[in-house]
């Protein structure tokens, strides 16, 4: 076994025994030890990261939320009388079961800060919780020798959503002061703009008043100058059209006067050329026209003479034909109307007699049309009310009485009562 031990600043020697009166703390560094009277032990100085949780604590105000806080600890090596607390409270124990203590620990205080404190101050004033989980956790602690080198609230949540609800009235009210504080800059922005307008157009119509006043005074000493340079030259001008008019008119009465002349030679022309196109005229149309006329007269006469010959030829032939064809509708009417009287006197020695037998000829066909429905009758029924005959003699009944009904049909039309005539002709009976 070695006599001199060592270790790094991150580990405390304790060696206790024979001739030490109390153990001696080595914190980082050698140390002489006697076999087999003394005794060695080690404790490590690492600092250690702990999480505290604390699940569904009720706050002051009764809401019950979790909060995740993260903790920093070691056992104080600087300072021997923490050290030996320490020596005391943990040496032989591993470095775990240091963390499950101080965790335990700070884990209570921090259950008992959030029951003093509601959620609003704990939401709204993470330092401030921090800082009394800090300060309370480290005043028991350090009686165990170990310090706290920092304590951080790492997260706050609930099952009720009471935190979302507190952060959605942030929110919303954050997002209104935004929304007011662009909507007040908009306005601010639009009133400097319109300011900067109004100062810019205001002296851009300042500048341009200045310059229609310099206009101005320019236009009007030119235009006094010009006045002046159009009066003499106009003068000029007159002075010299004056003279140019005189002169104009000079020429033009020599020209009126060679136009009189010319226009007089001209009449004489044209009063020349009207006597030799009148002669013309006489020998070469008139004469020929007038023998033309005569000629077309004539024609004209002739072709008259010829339609009216025409015309009443055409009318004589109509009326002859006309004639003809009354002729002949008479002839037939009159043989007609002589036929008409011969059946007529034909009829008047048949008299009623006649008559009955043409209406007894007639009977056995129209029996044969009455009968002619029942003949295309595939198929016929009967019923009976419990009067009378059935079967195939009241279908011939039924023809019969039609039949006898036919008399009185017939005197109704003639007014000849034919069941009441002798018929003598055997045959026709």
């Amino acid at each position: 076994m070695p006599l001199f031990h060592t270790c790094g600043p991150n580990e405390a020697m304790v060696v206790s025994g024979c001739c030490l009166p109390k153990p001696l703390l080595v914190p980082g560094g050698r140390v002489f030890v006697w076999p087999g009277v003394q005794m060695i032990q080690r404790i490590s100085l690492n600092t250690m990261t702990l999480q505290i949780q604390s699940d569904h604590v009720y706050t002051q105000l009764g809401v019950a939320i979790s909060v995740t806080g993260i903790a920093q600890v070691k056992i104080q090596g600087q300072n021997e009388e923490m050290l030996q607390a320490a020596c005391q409270q943990f040496l032989g124990k591993t470095e775990n079961e240091i963390r499950k203590i101080a965790q335990e620990t700070l884990e209570g205080h921090q259950r008992a800060i959030m029951g003093n404190m509601t959620v609003e101050e704990i939401y709204k004033d993470r330092k401030k919780f921090s800082k009394a989980v800090f300060e309370v956790a480290s005043s028991d602690l350090v009686n165990m020798g170990i310090s706290v080198v920092s304590y951080t609230l790492k997260d706050i949540r609930d099952e009720e959503r009471y935190l979302k609800a507190l952060g959605m009235s942030r929110t919303a009210q954050v997002k209104k002061d935004a929304r007011i504080g662009e909507a007040e800059a908009r306005r601010d922005a639009t009133i400097r703009e319109a300011q900067a307008e109004e100062q810019r157009m205001a002296s851009r119509y300042a500048n341009d008043i200045e310059i229609a006043q310099a206009q101005r005074d320019f236009e009007l000493k030119k235009a006094a100058y010009d006045q002046e340079v159009q009066t003499k030259k106009a003068q000029s001008d007159l002075a010299y059209e004056l003279q140019a008019a005189k002169t104009k008119q000079k020429i033009k009465e020599e020209e009126i006067q060679i136009n009189v002349i010319e226009r007089s030679q001209q009449i004489q022309i044209q009063e020349q050329e009207i006597a030799r196109r009148e002669r013309e005229l006489d020998s070469g149309i008139r004469k020929p026209a007038e023998a033309e006329k005569y000629r077309l007269e004539r024609l004209a006469e002739a072709n008259k003479n010829r339609i009216v010959l025409e015309a009443n030829a055409e009318a004589e032939a109509i009326q002859m034909k006309g004639e003809a064809e009354a002729f002949a509708i008479e002839a037939k009417a009159k043989a007609e109307a002589e036929q008409m009287v011969k059946k007529a006197d034909a009829w008047k020695e048949y008299q009623d007699a006649a008559k009955v037998d043409m209406i007894l000829e007639i009977l056995p066909r129209l029996a044969a049309e009455v009968a002619a429905p029942m003949s295309q009758v595939k198929k016929l029924t009967m019923v009976s009310v419990g009067k009378g005959e059935v079967g195939v003699s009241k279908l011939t009944g039924e023809v019969l009485q039609v039949m006898q009904d036919l008399p009185r049909a017939v005197e109704n039309m003639t007014g000849v009562n034919i069941s009441s005539k002798h018929i003598s002709n055997p045959r026709r009976i």
